[in-house]
């Protein structure tokens, strides 16, 4: 009898056997020759020796599936076991374990199973610039998906292991009010202002999971002011409300970029909070990197926004889209 041994390296095995040993019933099922035992991070199998090529194939597709996607459901288990047969190197490499129903629209396996999808024609196109850009700039109203859109492409790069790290930015301005002084250490003073971004990552990583990537800094998420001095390289860089920030600083930002890096960048110039005086910088840099190769500007507008219906008739009162 042969002996095949695994180890779950980088996947919580909780989450990988299921709620209450579920996945592993269903494991079990599907490989009624072999012996699957399971202590820990360790998995032995015994069995025949083409049984067991089959079982190490159809265990690495889910794995795979759990670690690109930080989800595991019975469904996703049942779909990569249902066609068990040897699998030739050359479906390796093409087959993809089971991505949920939406084909190539959905970006990003979200928490509890959600899909995140690029909904509209013109968040599809962000999906396709990136991958031919090295920036990205994406202007629409309020509800378009543009930052949420834009966090779901880093998050997807993170877990396909494209770059190291996640960098999210926005400039710290009131929209509007003077909130004063504000109690606390940094992080609590401009938290506040970052808050969509945290719920944007909220839907698309488990809560222990972000946790930790935010105190590795695998993921960081800081003011604009923060960005200067420094070279963002091997990570995707999201600068959110960029219509908030001056010529001077959307200028630093983007001589931030490293040889290996992929920088996004949203706003809405209908939506500028700056104080009077200041001119927003964002109009000035659509209108000079409109031309150079590597950079991509799309314009979102009230076909993609994706909020309550009411949100699209509160823009069109207030004239922000046609």
């Amino acid at each position: 009898m042969n002996e095949l041994k695994l180890t779950l390296e980088s996947v919580d095995p909780v989450q990988f056997w299921g709620a209450n040993n579920e996945h592993y019933e269903l494991i079990k099922n599907a490989f009624p020759k072999l012996k699957i035992v399971a202590r820990g991070n360790e998995v032995k199998v015994l069995g025949d020796e083409q049984e067991l090529k089959v079982f190490e194939t159809k265990y690495n597709q889910l794995i795979a599936q759990l670690d690109k996607y930080s989800a595991l459901t019975a469904n996703d288990v049942e779909s990569v076991l249902m066609t068990k047969k040897t699998v030739s190197s050359e479906e390796k490499q093409t087959e993809k374990p089971g991505a949920g129903g939406g084909g190539g629209e959905v970006i990003v396996f979200g928490t509890n199973g959600l899909m995140v999808k690029a909904r509209t024609a013109n968040q599809r196109r962000m999906v396709e610039s990136i991958n031919k850009n090295d920036v990205l700039f994406a202007i629409g109203p309020a509800g378009t998906g543009k930052t949420y859109t834009a966090v779901a492409l880093a998050v997807r790069a993170l877990k396909n292991k494209e770059i190291k790290r996640i960098i999210l930015t926005r400039p710290a301005v009131e929209a509007g009010e003077n909130l004063g002084f504000l109690p606390g250490d940094l992080k609590e003073k401009v938290d506040p202002y970052l808050r969509p971004l945290y719920d944007a990552l909220d839907d698309m990583i488990p809560a222990e999971k972000l946790k930790l990537y935010l105190e590795n800094r695998t993921i960081e998420i800081a003011p604009l002011a923060f960005m200067r001095g420094r070279t963002l390289d091997n990570c995707f860089v999201i600068l959110d409300e960029a219509q908030n920030s001056t010529d001077l600083q959307l200028k630093m930002f983007l001589t931030r970029m490293g040889p290996s890096a992929k920088f996004i960048v949203t706003g809405d110039v209908t939506q500028i909070d700056l104080p009077r005086k200041q001119m927003s910088g964002l109009h000035n840099a659509l209108r000079i990197l409109d031309d150079i190769p590597g950079i991509e500007i799309i314009y979102l507008t009230g076909e993609d926004v994706v909020r309550h219906k009411l949100v699209k008739r509160i823009l069109k009162a207030y004239g922000d889209i046609q």
